[in-house]
């Protein structure tokens, strides 16, 4: 791990634009989110699929637009050739909310699907709608037979329909950027069914920085990151190989101040 000191001024000052910057940020990411719930339905009852798709995908290029409004930039690094003949299983560290919009923009030619919390597929506009209706496996932590059956149901449309999808092993945001451990039973359970899965790491660096604070301010003049690492063939390998060897590389790429 690599360290990158930051000053105590340059915080308090980051801080300081945070408290008027954060206001415009959330008043533009509140705008976008609301008039893209209705465009979403609009584009999945007349178009289908295909038309859901893209509009879920121009939904996230305006969220991830959206933090540059506080100062910060995003920087996604993919010098991997992956295919698109098969379908790939992402395996992320994970820092914030905020990690989400690069993942599904910049790599929106994969089609990834999320195994995200049920909690979350009701109550928040677009994003709500498209973890219901966008092939997104909503997983109830409190009830194992039903998380499971949901990771089923995406491997199984990983296998027969070609998609790919993004887990976040740690199984919770790390506040401070640290990784912590990976949890091996997601990945298990599509490694078992989606046999012809490739596995592909990718580290998140520094956007739990932009909410260092909590939900206000949110930190400014942050330089994030993400990065597409060197696929893991999982063939011949067991599901706790897998994890333990995409667990090392992408804690290989993480820097913490």
């Amino acid at each position: 791990m690599q360290l990158r000191p930051v000053g105590y001024p340059v915080l308090l000052m980051r801080k300081f634009f945070g408290y008027i910057l954060s206001p415009i940020f959330y008043l533009l990411f509140g705008v976008i989110i609301t008039v893209f719930h209705p465009i979403q339905w609009l584009c999945l009852k007349l178009g289908g699929y295909q038309a859901h798709k893209k509009c879920v995908d121009t939904l996230n290029c305006c969220l991830v637009a959206c933090y540059y409004v506080l100062g910060n930039t995003v920087s996604f690094i993919n010098k991997q050739q992956l295919p698109t003949d098969r379908p790939i299983l992402f395996v992320a560290n994970h820092q914030s909310m905020y990690d989400i919009p690069p993942l599904i923009f910049f790599l929106r030619k994969y089609h990834g699907k999320f195994i995200s919390k049920i909690e979350l597929a009701k109550g928040i506009p677009s994003i709500s709608f498209n973890l219901r209706h966008g092939g997104a496996a909503n997983i109830d932590r409190k009830d194992p037979k039903q998380s499971i059956a949901e990771i089923l149901k995406l491997a199984n449309n990983m296998k027969a329909k070609n998609w790919s999808a993004f887990i976040f092993p740690e199984g919770t945001r790390a506040k401070t950027g640290k990784v912590k451990p990976f949890n091996v039973g997601g990945i298990a359970v599509i490694l078992k069914k989606a046999t012809n899965v490739l596995v592909v790491p990718v580290a998140i660096n520094h956007s739990w920085e932009m909410v260092r604070y909590g939900f206000f301010p949110l930190n400014t003049f942050t330089r994030m990151s993400w990065e597409v690492l060197t696929p893991i063939e999982p063939q011949g390998l067991s599901a706790e190989e897998v994890v333990a060897q995409t667990e090392a590389r992408i804690k290989e790429k993480i820097v913490l101040n």
